[in-house]
This record gives structure tokens, sequence and C-alpha cells, in this order.
């Protein structure tokens, strides 16, 4: 059952218990037990609202940043991303596979504020060795939610 709950919760945080629980075939009360327990557990970590900065005006850039480093002895990476993931500017801190180590998810308010960042905070650390900048120009799907309308075909109509 908890598997299916948290499909359910990934695809729409605001969970309507009722809803859920008509689903699963169970009661609202266990369903709440089990969400409660599981953000006890850490299982569930939080709560996001997916939004479409592109729609408000609101100037903002997102950038993936590959970053390749020499690990620490006896601390892996863990203590690189660490140090990383506690600059408040970066969103997210992934040890990936392949030619980098990290992938950073980053958002500033300008191009050069992201470029900032990285000349003058990640490129020093010590262990830093690499890093690559991608800049998003645009999401067409983010955390499974199609952010932009299909074309629509337009089809002209033919007289015999």
């Amino acid at each position: 059952m908890r598997t299916e709950i948290l499909r359910y919760m990934e695809k729409n945080s605001r969970v309507n218990l009722e809803e859920l629980a008509v689903l699963l075939g169970t009661d609202e009360v266990t369903i709440a037990n089990e969400i409660a327990q599981m953000e006890k557990e850490k299982i569930i970590c939080g709560y996001h609202t997916l939004i479409d900065w592109d729609k408000t005006g609101e100037e903002s850039v997102t950038a993936l940043i590959e970053v390749r480093v020499t690990p620490q002895r006896d601390q892996g990476f863990d203590r690189i991303a660490e140090r990383i993931y506690n600059f408040p500017e970066v969103n997210s801190v992934y040890l990936i596979s392949g030619a980098y180590d990290f992938l950073i998810i980053l958002e500033g308010k300008t191009l050069k504020e992201i470029s900032r960042f990285v000349s003058e905070k990640l490129a020093p650390i010590d262990s830093v060795m690499t890093t690559a900048t991608h800049f998003i120009l645009k999401k067409y799907k983010d955390h499974g939610t199609i952010l932009t309308p299909k074309a629509k075909a337009e089809r002209v109509l033919v007289m015999p």
C-alpha cells in the first residue's frame, strides 16, 4: 500500500485522503496514518509545488552544472557534496556516473549571476577539477507534468 500512496502523492501532493482511500480500497484513517508514518521515517521528505515560472513574468535562469572532482580520502564524495549543497543558490546535487561526478541544479536571476556562482564559489573549492554549465532554455516537462500544450494540427479543408 505504501508504494501506491507514494506514487499517487508524487503526482499530486495535495492528496485527497478520501479519493486515495477509495482507490486503494481502504479508509481515510489508514491512509492518514501511513502518510504520517512515512513522514516520520523520512520516506516522504517534503512537499513541493510545481510552478511554471515562465508564465509569472519573473525573470529567472536554471542551470545544470556538471562538476568533476577529486574525492577526499576516507570521505569519498560526501564531504564535497555537503559543501556544495549548503550554498543557498543550489537546488539539487546528484552524484552521477559518466565523465562528471556531480550534477548540480542551480537557480538565479541572470546568466551572469549563475556564472559568478560557478567562478567565485564553486570552482575555487579545492577538490573541484572542472565544471560545465548548461542553461535550461525551455522546460517542456518537469516532474512528470507537461508544461507546454501540444501543438494543434492545422488541417486545411480541401473541397472536391
